[in-house]
């Protein structure tokens, strides 16, 4: 009896698939494998950084970003289900004259970070919240923060960015 070598099936299927969605205000497209978590097409092939990848389990925020303006931990999320939607990441939070964002300011002005690591993730979970909540009491901002880790700081200074941020987005313009 005669072996016979048989190609592998995964050999005539296209693995990949077109990754078109809105990335920071700018159209992007890329073809990747459908197995590729939005942090790693991010990362690798857009060169936005500020997405940091810890745990790889949706435990620690590091890797937040926005999806259509909802946070979603992007180490789990498939870039597959990001297709045709609009992401934003650090990179994407200031304005594009480069004014920062309040979130971002205040982060600044309260030393809300120490490593940096956690803070594209808690930058973009605070303005998630206070674009739902403009008025977030301390409890709720606790609660919502609750899934981004920092190893660091001891989160009075987050707390005090998140509530200048939120001051500062509620007071009235001229």
């Amino acid at each position: 009896m005669a072996i016979v070598d048989e190609e592998p099936l995964h050999d005539h299927v296209d693995q990949s698939f077109e990754f078109v969605a809105t990335l920071n205000r700018r159209r992007v497209r890329a073809r990747t494998p459908y197995s590729t978590s939005l942090a790693e097409l991010l990362r690798l092939r857009f060169g936005l950084t500020g997405t940091k990848v810890s745990c790889d389990e949706e435990i620690c925020g590091a890797c937040t970003v926005l999806l259509d303006r909802e946070p979603v931990s992007s180490c789990t999320f498939l870039a597959y289900d990001a297709r045709g939607r609009n992401v934003t990441t650090i990179e994407g939070v200031a304005e594009e004259s480069g004014e920062l964002h309040p979130v971002q300011q205040a982060f600044l002005e309260q030393f809300a970070f120490q490593c940096g690591f956690c803070t594209p993730g808690m930058v973009l979970s605070a303005v998630a919240l206070l674009e739902k909540q403009p008025e977030a009491s301390r409890e709720q901002i606790v609660d919502h923060m609750d899934g981004n880790i920092c190893r660091c700081t001891g989160y009075a200074s987050i707390l005090a960015a998140v509530e200048q941020a939120r001051d500062e987005l509620n007071r009235p313009r001229t």
